[in-house]
């Protein structure tokens, strides 16, 4: 086992063995949490923003962002109940389902820092990180031999892939600074 995985285990990262059982748990449980980010920062306020700055060529409209989001947690919460149900034997099991905690963990904050902090930057290093552990995540699964899994997580990687080039995207062309990108509030 990776000594990031030992780490990982040490610090009790992972999922209750009783949601992971569960394949409903397992795919509500990342579209909620994602679902209860994104709406914790008004989707109003968060299009504002999205539309104020510039953009990289490719961007897509702010409107596809709930529903691809959607289908990706989806996907990913299968995959480690899928996981769990076929290799929660393999000596991995542990060190992955910590990995699949920490990627649920950053992917949540990428948005608090992106939109809710307008940190660029910030979120640039968060979704970095992301990237790296999804990889290893998808990795570990294909290693363990549960391909259903992996495949879940093929479309999760490509998305993150191309978020992380809006994120620098977005960066570079507004100068890392997005808080000068919107209109000043009115003042009444």
């Amino acid at each position: 086992m990776p000594v990031w995985g030992t780490s990982l285990q040490t610090l009790g990262l992972g999922l209750p063995t009783r949601l992971l059982a569960s394949p409903a748990a397992c795919t509500i449980l990342p579209i909620a949490l994602g679902s209860a980010v994104g709406w914790s920062l008004s989707p109003s306020i968060k299009r504002k923003i999205y539309d104020s700055l510039r953009q990289p060529p490719l961007h897509p409209p702010s409107y596809l962002f709930p529903p691809v989001w959607t289908l990706l947690y989806g996907l990913m919460g299968y995959s480690i109940h899928h996981f769990h149900a076929t290799s929660s034997t393999h000596p991995s099991f542990p060190a992955t389902t910590a990995l699949y905690t920490l990627q649920l963990s950053l992917n949540l904050l990428w948005t608090p820092l992106f939109f809710g902090l307008e940190r660029p930057a910030l979120a640039c290093v968060d979704i970095l990180a992301l990237g790296g552990c999804i990889s290893a995540l998808t990795a570990n699964y294909f290693a363990a031999g549960d391909s259903v899994a992996g495949w879940c997580m093929v479309p999760y990687v490509a998305w993150v892939s191309f978020a992380t080039y809006l994120n620098v995207g977005v960066g570079v062309l507004n100068g890392w600074e997005m808080r000068s990108k919107r209109a000043a509030p009115k003042k009444e």
